[in-house]
């Protein structure tokens, strides 16, 4: 039980890091962490309905439209009605963000690369078995659930 709590601990602690340097850059627009978090979401899993953004965030669908209200007047999300049914509407990243995100993510690897250019070669391939162990075993624990 201690050494799952060092690890998740650790893991989040890295994460979270990680997380504030991309966040740095993206965030440099004064974004909050309910947008920021929409934005990734929408990065990673494409356009959706505002319901299962609503869903994904955790979030009620009045705060995720007030969310997505604000993202939209500042040109990084938009929205697209579904041509399928014309009462469902999407919400996407714009060019405009993405942009953004690829600047962003491009600036941290950099950032990320100089600071694993420090470590040994035996450093950098215990670090990736244990990342490596790490997310298989998360991806095992998810395929049971």
């Amino acid at each position: 039980m201690e050494a799952a709590n060092r690890i998740l601990h650790s893991y989040l602690r890295v994460s979270r890091k990680m997380s504030e340097e991309l966040r740095g850059h993206v965030g440099k627009r004064s974004l909050t962490f309910p947008q920021t978090m929409a934005l990734t979401l929408l990065h990673e899993e494409g356009p959706m309905p505002i319901s299962n953004l609503a869903n994904a965030t955790g979030s009620a669908n009045s705060t995720i439209s007030g969310v997505v209200d604000r993202l939209e007047k500042v040109g990084l999300i938009q929205r697209i009605r579904s041509e399928q049914d014309r009462r469902v509407i999407y919400v996407a990243t714009t060019d405009k963000f993405e942009q953004l995100y690829a600047e962003a993510a491009s600036s941290v690897l950099g950032n990320f690369e100089a600071l694993v250019s420090n470590l040994s070669e035996e450093d950098l391939q215990q670090v990736e078995k244990g990342l490596s162990i790490l997310e298989q075993a998360l991806t095992a624990g998810n395929a049971q659930e």
